[in-house]
């Protein structure tokens, strides 16, 4: 990770808010990333793209290369294969995690949708107990609050502030 004085500078904010922002820079050895301004260790497109030329074009064993820009050998192929399929938009780190409801869909979510009524409060300990007695599968309940849209609690409403100073701590 950067130093914490590095992530004020304006693009290691803009790389770490995109995600493509290097976890280890200091382990790019290539002299042209420390000597240009041009080519920069923080950003992990950059480092990828040069490492996969220096092996196409300049024959840089594919060996060689991960030592010199500090990655493995799984992660050149895997680059590889993203830029043969995806051109430079292939080497953007992908988001990790699920893509979407992975429980909640299909009959589930026609289940919780039938149950739920529009307008009313989201029952979700409720509904996630009804799923695993008809459908013998566990679903947590944020998993349903999310599905339909609704939060665990209304936020509370702020207290008018006081007339009276607040006593002091000793």
């Amino acid at each position: 990770m950067p130093k914490r004085n590095d992530r004020k500078n304006p693009k290691t904010e803009a790389l770490l808010e995109d995600g493509t922002l290097n976890p280890f820079p200091e382990k790019v050895g290539d002299p042209k990333f420390r000597e240009s301004e041009f080519f920069d260790p923080r950003d992990v497109v950059q480092v990828k793209y040069e490492m996969l030329r220096r092996v196409s074009v300049e024959n840089v064993s594919v060996t060689d290369a991960t030592h010199e820009y500090g990655v493995s050998r799984p992660t050149y192929y895997e680059a590889k294969a993203n830029f043969d399929d995806a051109g430079v938009a292939g080497l953007v780190p992908k988001k990790r995690g699920p893509r979407g409801p992975h429980k909640l869909q299909g009959e589930l979510l026609a289940f919780v949708e039938k149950q739920h009524i529009p307008g009313g409060p989201v029952r979700a300990r409720e509904l996630a107990k009804m799923i695993l007695e008809a459908f013998s599968v566990v679903v947590h309940p944020r998993t349903i609050e999310r599905a339909l849209g609704g939060k665990k609690t209304p936020p509370r409403p702020m207290a008018p502030p006081s007339s009276r100073p607040l006593p002091r701590k000793k």
